[in-house]
């Protein structure tokens, strides 16, 4: 019989590129998107399957895990989706707020307790979560997001005691920045008394975008590392600039690396 895995936000990016990779391995694929009736390349492949899900739809969230599991028992849930609200955080409504912390946060742990009693029942299964190093060393800006990414580290740390004893593993995938469409989809939040820091820092982000940054690919095949290893391992520091930034936080600790920070994007 062959695995399946059931990805959140398919439709571009890491969760495009995690669906094709497991799709050409033989996996059977649940790729699950807020707009599925747009997807035009996961469709040509016979063992992809795609499902409707808006982790900010609570109704849909509480019928997905059974939607999946009517395609075939799910192996691997794979917790992708999620957004960036960027820009300063005194600008901020309540509503945007709340929809990152919906979104990134407490839909990613609806999703997988939906999915708990099915993995517990077989005693198999593997919880897999992008976070993100910003959960490690928060860039200026996006405090929010990098937020909701450190506290996704913690609670997978925290349930990895939970599930250990019942045949589930859980796991991280914590990229960097990727050659995504993730910035320019980002939620910008404007506030006029931070215009010109927020200016002088996204300028030095864009100039360092264009030489920097792993592909969804590269990181498509970490998930696929983590998925199949075997290991009960909890993180995985995925990609090139990744694992620099971490060994950087790990020899010079996070006062420095704030400092530098400061100094590399506002002089």
């Amino acid at each position: 019989m062959n695995n399946t895995i059931f990805i959140t936000g398919a439709s571009s990016g890491l969760g495009k590129a995690t669906a094709q990779l497991f799709a050409s391995k033989g996996w059977t694929v649940i790729a699950a998107m807020r707009r599925p009736e747009k997807e035009t390349e996961l469709t040509q492949l016979a063992n992809v399957h795609l499902l409707k899900l808006d982790l900010s739809n609570a109704q849909e969230i509480a019928n997905i895990a059974h939607e999946a599991e009517r395609i075939g028992p799910v192996d691997v849930l794979f917790n992708n989706a999620a957004y960036g609200l960027m820009g300063a955080f005194e600008g901020t409504t309540d509503e945007q707020l709340a929809q990152q912390i919906n979104t990134n946060f407490l839909g990613t742990m609806l999703i997988t307790k939906a999915f708990l009693p099915y993995f517990r029942a077989r005693k198999n299964g593997t919880i897999m979560t992008v976070t993100s190093s910003t959960a490690n060393i928060p860039y200026p800006f996006v405090a929010v997001y990098a937020a909701t990414k450190a506290a996704l580290e913690t609670w997978t740390e925290g349930m990895s005691y939970e599930l250990d004893g019942l045949g589930i593993v859980i796991k991280t995938i914590v990229p960097a920045y990727m050659k995504t469409g993730f910035g320019n989809n980002a939620q910008m939040v404007t506030h006029e008394d931070y215009h010109e820091v927020f200016n002088q820092y996204i300028t030095a982000m864009r100039g360092d975008a264009a030489t920097q940054g792993d592909t969804p690919e590269s990181i498509a095949d970490i998930v696929y590392e983590a998925a199949t290893d075997g290991k009960k391992q909890l993180h995985y520091t995925a990609g090139s600039l990744a694992s620099s930034e971490y060994t950087w936080l790990r020899k010079d600790g996070i006062d420095t690396v704030i400092d530098s920070m400061k100094k590399r994007f506002f002089g």
